[in-house]
């Protein structure tokens, strides 16, 4: 609001100059501390003191040339042409005050004075002017007996004394100093204003902290929702900050990169006694100086680029700047931090963004994913917020869906509004596309409203070589070596940079290189939409069978033995190309494909997927583009993924067709050994399979008999007559060995220790069985390492050891959902009940859970710890049996 000010206010005038200064004014403000207080203890004396005040004050300014505009009671509006020469006056007045003969000790007045420089032109008789309202807000801010100026005064008195000359100014102002208070708020006005106490000889010097608000020391938000976790990486990050003064916080949109630096520089505010400034590069609309000077409390100077205001103001003081989202500018925030670091030495920068800035001296942090423990306990807070207070699901749901989310606070927090309408569990099973799962069609366009904005925020910012790499890359399923990158296309080591540079691409030990499930998907869909999916994915499937020749096959040409440690690395690459074959690409390479995938399928329970995609590429055999031998084994492998018994039955069916077709024996034999089941009446079943056996050796390809040979085995073994079966397991050695489908197994060691316990040889028990769990994990056949454990457990009761038998068996069910050997289940669950009755229920079930309750791997090591057991005196090994 305008307030008129006139000269005089029913009062004398100063002096008898009678023009108002113009130009650069001081304007000096002065009024009695308690006057209410006062003028009620004097009661009417109370005239005769303020009128020796108004003399006291009048007389000194009248000295140093001020105009009085207005006087108003105690008060006194005075302006000075002259910075020194207000200050002066106001010393003097101050010494003049206290060395007046007052009426009372008890009534002496005790005046507060302020002064501040600024431009200013009279309009008529009156000042119409912000400068004017700034200094009556620093006289407000002193105490009775205290003079206090602004900063604009401070550098006008400072930059004017040395030419003062030897006039009265110059004599006061000799033995004047000026004590910065520090920065402050005044009432009314948004920018900060460093506020100074002039101390002299003849003036009190302590004094309260001025009557105003203190500048706030920080410009951080106050935080909408708990920051959950992240206690490493927030010391980690103040660490590098407290010893390096340009760090970068780097990381994928959405990664939580400006929430860990709000809360990490909130912790660090102690260390920094000037403060902790935050701007966004992306909503600096005005410029990131200019924002910059906004938090700062500064004002624009006339005639000045804003940013040497800046760097004035900061030149010596210890604070620390946040330049928060750089890749929304990244060239003018990399100039400021350069300005701010090479001009104000005790100043620290923190920026955040999806690349670094490329400084000198720039320390890069690249923020790691949440870890799975905070990534639960930040789901957990917000599905609750979401869900008013209470979650839908349980923990173990609620940790499901987090493992699916890759750490990704953005991801968790759409995650957490999902769950509204999907539970954690169905929500899970739709993140293999997350963006189509978690994004909202209507959530806007602001970068961080969905996966898909935050994406295309990075994307733009790309290269068209870059670009194109992400493209291609999109097709792979997991990380990637350098040669696998640079076969994607020229010029691909530098656009993999600047991909890795953007958080776009992650680099891993090995190094090599993925992307992310978000990312991925994105990518894909930019594929898909520059119509180049079709020959990406061809060359993809190309890449895949070269892939499947080098770890199937060894540098001589032979077959390796299949292990599924081995191949897991590749399987998802492998799977991904099978999918592409099945509905528009080679026939020949997916069944293939599918053909190496059926151990993996077999153990980890992708049955229902094989046979889905096997069907899909049998609708794509035409002519003479599939042999029948392909065909056979194509067959051959869907039938050992049904477990529908007339599926599998015609589908056997069809291979053995197929592979009469083809003149292949060994392939045949293979069909109808499998054709063969261990679940059948004994005779029969023992028939078929010497019928097999003998059929292979007439077409001289035995070897291929094996499967055979193993189920007769263990037919022999059900009826007791394990003589017969020790001897065949001794000839099946080398049959195995040129198996490489089922050398890892050890099929023949687990079956001679299965005969061995029925005979009560726990030597040789001990021996096979151990073998064949040693291969068997480390080989990566999960379900067939279990059975191993449950036989160990069987040894452990023959051998009088009950208590950690039960422990095994309770250990051989954590790995339920691997693939288990069926037909001995009706073994393991007498031995278990003999084992029950041995040790009470209770002391059973307890041994059971603890076993459950160890994990697997622990277990096995338990098995294999388990004491070799001594050779009876006068036994017969029954290993020499077999050799």
């Amino acid at each position: 609001m305008r307030r008129d000010f006139h000269k005089g206010g029913g009062g004398s005038t100063v002096s008898g100059r009678s023009e108002l200064p113009s130009g650069l004014v001081t304007f000096v403000f002065t009024d009695i501390e308690g006057s209410t207080r006062l003028a009620r203890m004097l009661g009417e004396a109370y005239r005769e003191v303020l009128g020796a005040h108004r003399s006291v004050l009048r007389a000194v300014l009248r000295a140093f040339d001020g105009v009085e505009l207005l006087t108003e009671g105690d008060s006194f509006f005075v302006a000075f042409a002259n910075a020194d020469a207000a200050l002066a006056a106001c010393v003097e007045a101050q010494r003049r005050l206290s060395a007046h003969d007052w009426p009372r000790r008890d009534a002496v007045p005790r005046v507060r004075m302020g002064l501040h420089t600024g431009e200013a032109t009279p309009v008529g008789r009156e000042y119409a002017s912000a400068e004017v309202h700034r200094a009556a807000r620093v006289s407000a801010a002193a105490h009775g007996g205290q003079v206090l100026c602004s900063e604009a005064t401070a550098l006008a008195v400072t930059a004017t004394y040395a030419t003062t000359g030897g006039g009265p100014a110059a004599t006061t102002l000799a033995a004047v100093d000026l004590l910065d208070l520090g920065a402050y708020r005044l009432r009314g006005f948004d920018d900060d204003e460093r506020i100074f106490q002039v101390v002299a000889p003849g003036l009190e010097r302590d004094f309260p902290r001025p009557r105003t608000a203190e500048a706030p020391r920080h410009n951080l938000p106050a935080e909408h929702s708990v920051f959950v976790g992240r206690r490493a990486e927030s010391a980690e990050l103040a660490e590098l900050i407290s010893h390096n003064r340009l760090v970068s916080v780097v990381g994928p949109g959405g990664s939580g990169k400006t929430r860990l630096t709000l809360a990490v520089a909130e912790r660090l505010l102690p260390a920094y006694p000037d403060g902790v400034w935050t701007i966004d590069a992306a909503t600096a609309a005005n410029g990131l100086p200019s924002a910059l000077a906004a938090a700062l409390g500064l004002r624009p100077e006339p005639g000045r680029p804003v940013i040497e205001t800046v760097v004035e103001q900061c030149a010596e003081r210890r604070m620390l700047v946040l330049l928060q989202t750089c890749d929304a500018a990244p060239v003018l925030t990399a100039t400021l931090a350069h300005r701010l670091l090479s001009r104000c030495r005790r100043l620290d920068v923190v920026a955040t963004g999806r690349a670094p800035l490329g400084l000198g001296g720039e320390t890069v942090w690249r923020i790691p994913p949440l870890v799975p423990a905070d990534a639960f306990a930040m789901l957990r807070d917000r599905a609750a917020a979401a869900q008013g207070g209470r979650v839908g699901d349980g923990e173990a749901q609620l940790a499901g869906l987090a493992a699916r989310l890759e750490g990704s606070p953005l991801a968790i927090e759409l995650a957490a509004a999902r769950l509204r309408l999907l539970p954690a569990e169905q929500l899970a099973r739709r993140l293999d596309d997350p963006l189509r799962a978690l994004d909202n069609d209507s959530a806007g366009e602001g970068r961080h409203a969905s996966l898909a904005n935050n994406l295309a925020w990075s994307y733009r910012t790309l290269g068209s070589p870059a670009a194109g790499l992400l493209r291609r890359m999109a097709v792979f399923a997991g990380p990637v070596d350098l040669a696998t990158v640079e076969g994607c296309g020229a010029g691909a080591l530098s656009a993999l940079s600047e991909l890795a540079d953007k958080s776009l691409v992650e680099v891993v030990p090995g190094p090599r290189y993925r992307l992310s499930d978000q990312v991925r998907a994105y990518a894909l869909r930019q594929l898909a939409a520059a119509g180049d999916e079709p020959a990406v994915r061809d060359r993809h499937l190309g890449w895949a069978i070269q892939i499947l020749d080098g770890v199937t096959v060894d540098t001589d040409g032979q077959v390796r033995t299949v292990s599924l440690t081995e191949l897991g690395p590749y399987v998802p690459e492998w799977q991904i190309a099978l999918r592409w074959a099945a509905t528009c690409g080679d026939v020949r390479a997916g069944l293939r494909l599918a053909e190496t995938l059926d151990p993996w399928w077999r153990e980890h329970g992708g049955a229902q997927e094989g046979r889905e995609l096997l069907s899909l590429l049998y609708q794509g055999v035409s002519g003479d583009e599939v042999t029948p031998a392909e065909l056979a084994g194509a067959h051959l492998v869907h039938a050992g993924l049904s477990d529908d018994r007339s599926e599998r039955e015609r589908h056997l069916i069809r291979a053995e067709e197929a592979a009469r077709q083809s003149g292949d024996p060994a392939l045949l034999i293979r069909v109808l050994a499998a054709r063969v089941q261990p679940d059948g009446t004994c005779d029969p079943s023992e028939q078929a399979c010497r019928s097999v056996i003998a059929e292979a050796e007439r077409s001289g390809v035995a070897a291929a008999a094996l499967p055979a040979v193993l189920t007769l085995a263990e037919l022999l073994w059900r009826r007791n007559a394990l003589v017969e079966a020790a001897e065949l397991l001794g000839a099946a050695r080398q049959l195995e060995a040129v198996h490489p489908e089922d050398r890892g197994r050890r099929a023949v060691d687990w079956l001679l220790g299965m005969v061995a316990l029925r005979r009560g040889d726990l030597v040789a028990a001990h021996d096979h069985l151990v073998v064949a769990l040693r291969s068997r994990l480390r080989h990566g056949f999960r379900g067939a390492a279990a059975d191993a454990v449950a036989a160990i457990a069987v040894r452990c009761v023959f051998g009088g050891d009950p208590a950690t038998a039960a422990v095994l068996f309770g250990g051989a069910e954590t790995a339920r959902g691997a693939r288990r050997t069926e037909s001995f289940g009706a073994f393991w669950s007498a031995q278990q009940a003999a084992l029950r009755t041995a040790l009470g229920d209770a002391a059973f079930d307890a041994a059971y859970a603890d076993g459950a309750a160890l994990g697997f791997d622990q277990v096995v090591a338990m098995a294999l710890a388990v004491e070799h057991p001594d050779l009876e005196d006068g036994a017969t090994r029954f290993a020499q049996i077999v050799r």
